[in-house]
């Protein structure tokens, strides 16, 4: 497995690359993916997830506060 990170380029994701963008675990993401609070799209068994995406969830994260 490689440890680089994606370009910001990418539109599509693999589970393991969000886990590095967001530095979260794999576990995490597919957690995320199963409770609705990650979208991802679905072609035969690969899940893929939209750069959008990512940016939607990292944006509807609630901060701590002060």
């Amino acid at each position: 497995m490689s440890t680089a990170l994606p370009t910001t380029d990418q539109l599509l994701y693999t589970p393991e690359d969000a886990a590095g963008v967001l530095r979260y675990g794999r576990s995490t993401i597919y957690e995320l993916m199963a409770e609705g609070a990650l979208k991802y799209v679905k072609r035969g068994r690969s899940r893929r997830i939209r750069r959008s995406d990512l940016e939607a969830y990292v944006n509807s994260l609630e901060p701590l506060p002060n």
